[in-house]
Parts: structure tokens; sequence; C-alpha cells
């Protein structure tokens, strides 16, 4: 086994209903160094967290175990704090960023990405600008962005102030602009430097080049023929906001 990737909803909150030895306490920082002391094991991801549980013994774990790679998705979801709050979100763009900073201060090289939804119901422009300033202090490796669709049963498919499509999807575009333009800036700040990357097999659109992951969960296309599961050097050439180009060393 080479990577695992440990995988839940709210998965940082592993524990939290747990009693050990009578007493509740948080494990998934444990979780973490248990999994890391495991023979064959070189990296390892987790996904999805809640901003509310990284915590300083997470962050801890994160920087002391050294499979645990350098990589932090941490669902945002918007940036206006009145939209997290119809959200039941339970934290502000302020705690957000807070905890962001800290995990970035303790993990060198720490590459974050997160969730984001536009036009949840109730959403002002005001509080799209908000997102778009969090989005922008934060700069974020990468995002998955989405637009809201009302799901039935939902408490928030009933919900006044629904916002119209249209609008929605206009500010969905400016996001996916700014994002990208920070994702090719943080890509391309890479350029020239040696990375280790995990081949996943030959690229679905190019034959001649596989397509290869760092630590990061950056995209790295490599020429050559390698089968997954290779560990190699690559030199990173290029960079588009999705993707580096690099070559074999």
């Amino acid at each position: 086994m080479t990577e695992v990737t440990l995988l839940g909803q709210n998965v940082n909150s592993y524990g939290r209903d747990l009693a050990i030895d009578g007493h509740r306490r948080p494990l998934f920082a444990d979780l973490l160094r248990r999994v890391g002391e495991v023979d064959g094991i070189r990296r390892i991801r987790f996904t999805s967290p809640h901003p509310k549980d990284i915590r300083e013994d997470v962050v801890a774990a994160m920087a002391e175990t050294a499979a645990v790679c350098e990589q932090l998705h941490l669902p945002l979801q918007s940036g206006s704090t009145a939209i997290l709050r119809a959200m039941q979100r339970g934290y502000t763009p302020e705690r957000f960023l807070e905890r962001l900073r800290m995990a970035e201060a303790a993990i060198p090289g720490l590459a974050t990405s997160t969730d984001i939804i536009v036009g949840f119901p109730g959403e002002t422009e005001r509080d799209f600008t908000a997102t778009l300033e969090v989005v922008a202090a934060a700069r974020f490796d990468g995002a998955y962005m989405f637009i809201y669709s009302p799901r039935p049963g939902t408490p928030a498919a009933t919900m006044g102030d629904q916002v119209d499509p249209a609008v929605a999807s206009e500010r969905f575009s400016r996001l996916v602009d700014l994002q990208r333009q920070i994702s090719l800036e943080k890509n391309q700040a890479l350029v020239g430097s040696i990375v280790e990357v995990l081949s996943e097999g030959p690229s679905r659109k190019d034959a001649a080049m596989i397509t290869a992951r760092t630590r990061t969960n950056k995209v790295v296309h490599v020429p050559g023929t390698q089968a997954s599961g290779i560990f190699l050097e690559a030199r990173l050439l290029h960079a588009a906001p999705s993707h580096l180009v690099g070559t074999a060393v």
C-alpha cells in the first residue's frame, strides 16, 4: 500500500463522539499519527474536514507525521457571515482564515483547496463580494466551485430569496476567473523546481505522457511510460491553472 485517503463527512471530527476510558476527546490527530506508523504507507491524505475541527493538535500531527501530505482541503462554502449562518456552518470567514493561516504557518509548502457554493438563497451582491474577498485573501491552490441548486427535502429548498439563475451564473463566472488566475500564479511559482510525483499511469489525452501527482495533490504530466504506483522525480517546466508539465530527472 503506497497511499491512503481517510474519507468521511467532517472526517477530522472523528472520535469526538467516542468515550475512551470514560473521557471524550478528539482522536483524529491520533489517527493520523497511527496511520503514519504503518510500514509501506508513503502518503496520507484526508477529506473532507470541517473548519471547526482543524485545531492545533491536528495541524501538529500533519506537520510531524512524515507520510501526511502537505495538502489541506478546507471547505469554505461562502465568504459571507450571513450566508454561512444560513448554511449553519458554525464559523465565520475570519475564523476560517485564522485556521487556514495556522495550518500554513505550521506546514511549509502547504497547498490548499476548498469548496464554494455561489447563489445560495439570500445571497446578495455584497455577500458574493465578501466571498471574492476571502478567496483573494486565502489564495487557494484550487477550488471546487458550484452554483447552488435546490434539493427537495432540504431546508434551503424552501427558503425565500432564491437567487435568479442568471445572476448566480454571472457571479460564478467571476469567481471562476479569479480562482483560475490564483491557481495559475501558484503553479507558475513552482516552475523550475524538482518534486516527487506518483504515477497514475498513461494520460487519458496523450498516450506518450503519464499523469502523476505531487504530495500537494497537483497534477503533473510527464513524457514517457510508467505504471501506476511508481514514484519518480520530475522537474516542473510549464504551468496551467489545473496542472503542470514536467520531465523526469
